[in-house]
């Protein structure tokens, strides 16, 4: 078993907790409100398979918060799930939600399965008995799914489909990130990469850079990297490493990002498989030494514990913008931190994925549907607005922008939690 996947994440996650919380001078009355999960649901899923077998997966729903809104927060499709990572990222999202200003609580699902071992009809039957198995927990003013990790449009439509059903109902708003055809968003698929630009643009600003003279490595070319590739090239900027499952691929003068586009969208599951001969770049006989590149920004936009106290010293980029969810173990963070890079945290940076789910929730209510201009206006401004805020946090209690983001966050929850009371 490798040194990252010994790391609990929320473990990571109530460590980053604790260091902002202790700055607040919290009672331990109001910690026990706002830190551990407030539900916990675990189910085995029947499946019936297409010869005829039943095979059980294991199912896993955490709803950390519903103190500021509804639980918000993707369901996730890997072999490696397990109950400790869905409850960090449940609790990422609490306060992913409150930093950006937005009324949801946090909240993330998963399931143990590989979705490339399964059939298109597996993967919908499975799908499709997940929510159901959940469908007393989620609703529009109660849980609200999204995409994650291996699951897309078409299974948020199953899953629609499948809680409409049972209720009799047509509720798009039960769920996001669906196809503009059942209710979906304009700019949905690259909110997450456009929210982590807009963010780049004002650190870029902060610091004095010219983000058209900057190189970039992205870790991870799925749905938040390649966008990020593209909207980051479209800015100026040079891309210069990207990496998947498949490998590591730099050219220090520029990798084409159109070719590499072109490579996933012609291999199976979205892979850059065969990139090296199809562009002028090297594959990196260690995937891992693109965190350590010599970059101005470096975008971590794969899973967890990417960055730890073993690589953190051999990072060299200026910028860190986490568009994966906790890719920076606290102790490399305290290594970053004395080496002066700015790491623009994951609970800011990844947020446009969940602010423009908000938006495509309350267009459900209304149904009436934006354009994507006002879409991405709306986004911006959030976003940017978020960004000041805890820059000015930062600057003003003398902390890296993460602990500043959760200063902002907790104290946003903690508010809420107060004025709502104590239901006895």
């Amino acid at each position: 078993m490798s040194f990252l996947k010994q790391i609990n994440p929320f473990e990571s996650a109530m460590k980053q907790f604790d260091k902002a919380a202790s700055l607040l001078n919290l009672s331990k009355s109001q910690i026990a409100m706002i830190k551990e999960p407030r539900r916990i649901t675990e189910v085995n899923l029947p499946v019936r398979m297409s010869d005829g077998s039943i095979r059980i997966f294991k199912g896993f729903r955490v709803q950390h918060s519903i103190v500021r809104g509804p639980a918000k927060g993707g369901i996730r499709f890997h072999p490696d799930v397990t109950v400790d990572e869905v409850k960090a990222l449940a609790f990422w999202m609490t306060y992913k939600c409150a930093v950006v200003g937005v009324p949801f609580g946090g909240g993330k699902g998963g399931v143990v399965c590989d979705p490339a071992e399964l059939t298109p009809t597996e993967l919908e039957n499975l799908s499709r008995r997940y929510f159901a198995e959940m469908s007393d927990i989620f609703g529009p003013d109660q849980d609200i799914p999204a995409p994650d990790v291996n699951t897309n449009p078409q299974i948020m439509c199953w899953m629609f489909d499948t809680y409409s059903m049972h209720k009799k109902q047509f509720l798009p708003a039960v769920i996001t990130g669906k196809p503009l055809e059942l209710g979906g968003s304009e700019g949905r698929s690259e909110a997450t990469a456009q929210g982590m630009v807009f963010c780049v643009e004002e650190a870029t600003e902060q610091l004095g850079l010219d983000l058209k003279k900057c190189t970039v490595a992205i870790q991870g070319f799925g749905n938040a990297g390649s966008f990020a590739a593209k909207l980051l090239k479209d800015d100026g900027a040079q891309i210069v490493a990207i990496s998947d499952v498949t490998g590591a691929y730099y050219n220090p003068d520029g990798l084409d990002v159109e070719a590499a586009l072109n490579t996933c969208r012609t291999n199976k599951n979205w892979l850059l498989k065969g990139f090296e001969n199809k562009a002028k770049c090297e594959k990196l006989t260690d995937p891992m030494k693109l965190l350590e590149l010599n970059v101005d920004i470096l975008i971590p936009a794969a899973l967890e514990n990417q960055i730890t106290e073993e690589n953190a010293p051999h990072v060299k980029a200026k910028i860190i913008a986490e568009c994966a969810n906790g890719p920076v173990t606290p102790e490399a963070d305290d290594i970053l931190e004395k080496n002066n890079i700015f790491i623009i945290p994951d609970i800011l940076c990844n947020a446009g994925g969940v602010t423009v789910s908000y938006l495509e929730w309350v267009q459900n209510r209304m149904g009436y549907y934006w354009r994507k201009d006002r879409i991405n206006e709306e986004l911006e401004h959030i976003m940017k607005k978020a960004f000041d805020q805890v820059l000015e946090t930062s600057l003003k209690n003398k902390v890296n922008m993460r602990i500043a983001a959760f200063l902002l966050a907790i104290d946003r929850v903690t508010r809420a939690a107060e004025l709502r009371g104590l239901y006895a």
